[in-house]
């Protein structure tokens, strides 16, 4: 008798060309998904084609896209699967990447569902602001404005990181500032409100899953236009977190949670 493939949760990311980075956030959310689900297997897949081109290219990494992932999981006979997002906010690349992707397999895999990205709802906003708090709060006192780099997008789903500014201010945490490097509130935004405000000493950390080149190079470089560069021209003494968020355990549980509510429908 043929034994029935075990249901897969394919757990897709951006993805990084950080080997560091990613075995500690990519690889660790993936760890935790297979620990608190048993008895799904878990793979991987990118939604970056430059990431992925270029792990293949300079270090002989095949990463599969969604697309292909999907093809594989059908090819096998796979018929159930959870397309769980790591991604911060719903944007391009969750809808063109991974939705579109899904539906194109809606008649090949009996059951195919895709999760929610990291922030969502307003319960997800909250504990995210309660998490950058709790990890950055030990770097930094009162008098230090603790600004997180987020990635940005031209998608709609860029208003997340107001959603996020205005959740944090609505907890009370008075020197917390999100911007981003693609788009707004941008590293401009940032100087000018913390100089508004009259700090002096800045704690930069990515609001990113993984701390790969922006966090490296954009955030934390010395280059003259970097963000830790930029906030030293501006008078400031500046201390540079680089960490993706996905090496946290209390992200790794919030992914899991979305996850376990996409398996549970």
């Amino acid at each position: 008798m043929t034994k029935e493939p075990r249901p897969v949760i394919l757990a897709v990311s951006f993805g990084t060309s950080y080997e560091d980075t990613r075995s500690v956030t990519i690889g660790a959310i993936e760890s935790t998904l297979a620990e608190r689900n048993p008895e799904w297997e878990v793979r991987r897949a990118f939604t970056s084609n430059i990431i992925r081109k270029k792990l293949l290219e300079r270090d002989g990494i095949k990463i599969d896209s969604v697309s292909e992932a999907l093809e594989k999981l059908a090819a096998e006979g796979i018929k159930q699967v959870i397309i769980m997002p790591t991604h911060m906010l719903e944007g391009d690349e969750y809808d063109k990447k991974i939705v579109n992707a899904a539906k194109d397999f809606k008649g090949r895999i009996a059951d195919i569902r895709v999760g929610r990205a990291l922030l969502t709802n307003d319960m997800d906003f909250r504990h995210m602001a309660v998490i950058l708090d709790q990890i950055t709060s030990p770097l930094a006192d009162e008098d230090t404005a603790r600004v997180f780099m987020g990635h940005g997008t031209e998608h709609s789903a860029n208003e997340g990181y107001a959603k996020l500014q205005q959740t944090i201010e609505s907890k009370g945490y008075k020197n917390m500032f999100i911007g981003t490097v693609e788009a707004e509130p941008t590293l401009e935004d940032m100087v000018k409100i913390v100089k508004e405000r009259g700090y002096k000493k800045v704690l930069l950390s990515p609001l990113m899953i993984v701390a790969g080149d922006h966090a490296t190079n954009d955030m934390a470089g010395d280059d003259d236009d970097s963000w830790k560069s930029t906030f030293e021209k501006a008078g400031c003494k500046v201390t540079c977190r680089v960490a993706g968020l996905g090496s946290d355990w209390r992200i790794q549980r919030m992914i899991a949670y979305h996850c376990k509510q996409a398996i549970e429908g």
